[in-house]
């Protein structure tokens, strides 16, 4: 029986969920310098408010709550420079200070410099010969241009929940608030295998009949892009004895998920399907284009899943099913974004199966790139997202609006179609 994607999806989750052992592992320490990427696994509370004291938002002049009401001229106390702690300012006088420092007692307001007469500060020689005022216009506002002590967050407020992706502003949160350490979740590990005699490894001499493996480098790099810990196996070739042997010594100690690619389609060498006859791994056809054969289950307790072997196939299905499981069972990686886009062209879609199409957005448009063939690896390398095509269409016509998902950057200049790497024409062609 075919399953819908939907129920794939479900199908894996559950199967990292429940049989992975993560969920029992210990959390990780880490200094914050190391924490980018990584999930948050306790709340953290803020060791010192932010800011810690009253300071100055700008460069100016701080005056006292008694000469805020009247334009004035005032005598230039002490300046002020940031990380020094001011003595108490007296009705009549203002201080220079620089943006940052701390406000002194009795100080309400800072004026900018560029308001006040002179608009400029002071030396030090013209204070101490007493030549120093300033005049200041009335009608300042009491907390012009201060940052109070807490406004951003108060001491022991939550800085940065549980299950926090850290990103750069996170940490540069923690570190404002003094965080030196973090505690996060580990990462996710994966042992991936690479199945068949007709592959080789890249830059070594290529044979009559062989090709390089592209899904070893393909999946290890969209893994370790999901902030996963990814141990490859040498390439096994399709040998069902060999292969078992190599699944034979996986332990869950070692690895939370069992990732391969190859050998699970209805073909005479299915290596995987052979070597895995007798065990509680199901092999699945799943209504998805391209990515239809798919494979779940559990080894010696440690979670298995085998994608098909062509490297579009194998990438559609780690973002379709491995890269959202991931995320709901570690937090790590992020999500990717969904967008809606316009069609540049017109397609044809399997009314039965939702298709993936690879292609180009910009602009809230989007240019598919190259044919539906799961062997077209250089149009996926000028495509930017994943184009949806779901169960039941069978032709959208240009102009009609479908789903994306991005997995690339997106091009800043305006969209036009010349700009396409790979055009189906192309692909038609066989150029």
């Amino acid at each position: 029986m075919r399953r819908t994607v939907a129920e794939h999806q479900a199908a894996v989750a559950g199967l990292l969920r429940w049989s992975s052992g993560y969920g029992g592992t210990e959390p990780e320490n880490l200094a914050i310098s190391d924490g980018l990427g990584r999930t948050l696994a306790e709340d953290v509370r803020a060791p010192v408010a932010l800011p810690p004291f009253d300071n100055s938002q700008m460069d100016g002049y701080a005056v006292h709550a008694d000469d805020l009401a009247v334009p004035s001229s005032l005598v230039v106390a002490e300046a002020i420079p940031a990380g020094s702690v001011p003595l108490a300012l007296e009705a009549g006088t203002a201080a220079p200070i620089m943006t940052g420092a701390m406000l002194p007692p009795g100080a309400a307001a800072v004026v900018p410099i560029e308001r006040v007469d002179p608009p400029q500060f002071y030396s030090a020689a013209e204070r101490a010969r007493g030549e120093a005022t300033v005049w200041l216009p009335g009608g300042i506002d009491d907390g012009l241009y201060v940052r109070r002590a807490g406004s951003d967050i108060a001491e022991g407020e939550v800085a940065v929940q549980a299950g926090t992706l850290l990103g750069p502003a996170q940490l540069g949160l923690l570190a404002a608030c003094g965080v030196g350490t973090v505690l996060v979740r580990p990462r996710f590990r994966v042992l991936l295998l690479s199945t068949g005699d007709e592959v080789a490894e890249p830059g070594t001499p290529l044979a009559p009949g062989t090709i390089y493996d592209a899904n070893t480098t393909l999946l290890e790099a969209s893994l370790r892009d999901a902030g996963v810990e990814v141990t490859r196996h040498r390439l096994l070739g399709d040998d069902p004895a060999v292969l078992r042997e190599a699944l034979g010594a996986i332990t869950a100690t070692s690895t939370h998920l069992v990732l391969s690619t190859g050998g699970i389609s209805q073909g005479a060498y299915e290596v995987v399907k052979q070597a895995l006859a007798n065990s509680s791994v199901q092999f699945s056809s799943v209504a998805l284009q391209p990515g239809g054969p798919q494979a779940h289950g559990t080894i010696s307790g440690v979670p298995f899943l085998g994608f098909p072997g062509n490297p579009v196939s194998a990438f559609v299905s780690f973002e379709m099913f491995l890269r959202p499981a991931l995320h709901q069972l570690t937090g790590v990686p992020a999500r990717r974004p969904v967008l809606d886009a316009v069609l540049v062209d017109a397609v044809e879609s399997p009314e039965a199966k939702h298709q993936v199409r690879r292609g180009l957005y910009r602009d809230g448009k989007v240019a598919l790139v190259g044919g539906p063939d799961s062997h077209l690896l250089h149009a996926l390398a000028g495509s930017n997202c994943l184009v949806h095509l779901p169960v039941g269409v069978a032709a959208l016509s240009a102009g009609a609006q479908v789903e994306v998902t991005l997995f690339g950057p997106v091009p800043a200049d305006p969209f036009t179609i010349e700009d396409v790497l790979v055009t189906e024409e192309d692909d038609a062609d066989g150029r």
